[in-house]
């Protein structure tokens, strides 16, 4: 049977995008005849596509005309709207569903130069609870939020990141020993839970927001209070569950 993916294939449309993700990767570009080889196909379909996609402005062809580039006008058209504020677009109302489901707040955050920055955020639903406010810079270090991030990156990008980062206004120095194990163990959990190392009687919960490559690209987190009155609300495994579960809409398989 034919699988989903496959059910409305547009053979033109996969060759055209097989080659500006072939591109894409090709910093000094290809000439046509690197291009056929890497895709396996014949040297007239690539000629036509190629065409169309220079025609469209899509792809340079260099003054020799033997070699081809990506142009700016995916960069320009994914700029029109930025990514991150479709980020908080889509995010807005999963955050908005947890606080009310979980009776906790959230934010979301994102890497910015060498630690984290909060991009979107909602408040619990009651009279009390804890917030950070938007465009708060989080540590990559000492918080559930950097080690869900740092977890999920390829070691090339875990190691750009670590060297881009400036330790934040009282932030605990971590031994890069410990750090391993603690990403360790959340790469195997798929999240952080533990105990907030910036207030007492908080529990941080942290999770990934993948990409399409399996790296994070942003992190949920909510700083998990439980209420000693007599209002019974969510434990903490249901937050968690909670948050899994807005993590998974958020993300690019969610």
């Amino acid at each position: 049977m034919t699988s989903e993916a496959d059910r409305y294939r547009a053979p033109a449309l996969d060759k055209g995008l097989d080659i500006l993700e072939l591109l894409a990767a090709q910093p000094h570009g290809l000439t046509r005849a690197e291009i056929v080889k890497a895709m396996g196909r014949s040297p007239s379909e690539i000629y036509r596509m190629l065409e169309r996609l220079v025609a469209r402005e899509y792809v340079l062809r260099s003054v020799e005309g033997d070699r081809y580039s990506l142009s700016l006008k995916l960069y320009v058209l994914g700029h029109r709207h930025p990514p991150v504020d479709r980020l908080v677009a889509r995010a807005q109302p999963l955050m908005d569903a947890y606080a009310k489901a979980a009776e906790q707040s959230c934010h979301l955050s994102i890497y910015d130069r060498g630690n984290l920055t909060v991009i979107a955020q909602t408040p619990s639903p009651g009279n009390w609870g804890m917030s950070i406010p938007l465009g708060a810079r989080v540590s990559l270090i000492d918080t559930g939020s950097g080690h869900a991030v740092l977890a999920f990156q390829t070691p090339q990008h875990r190691s750009e990141m670590l060297a881009a980062h400036v330790a934040l206004d009282g932030e605990v120095p971590i031994e890069r020993d410990e750090l391993d194990a603690m990403l360790e163990e959340v790469r195997r959990s798929g999240l952080w839970l533990g105990e907030s190392k910036q207030a007492w009687g908080v529990t941080d919960i942290s999770i990934p927001v993948m990409d399409p490559y399996d790296e994070a690209m942003a992190v949920l987190t909510s700083p998990y209070v439980r209420r000693i009155d007599r209002h019974i609300g969510p434990d903490l495994q249901r937050a968690c569950d909670l948050l899994k579960e807005a993590a998974r809409g958020l993300g690019v398989n969610g």
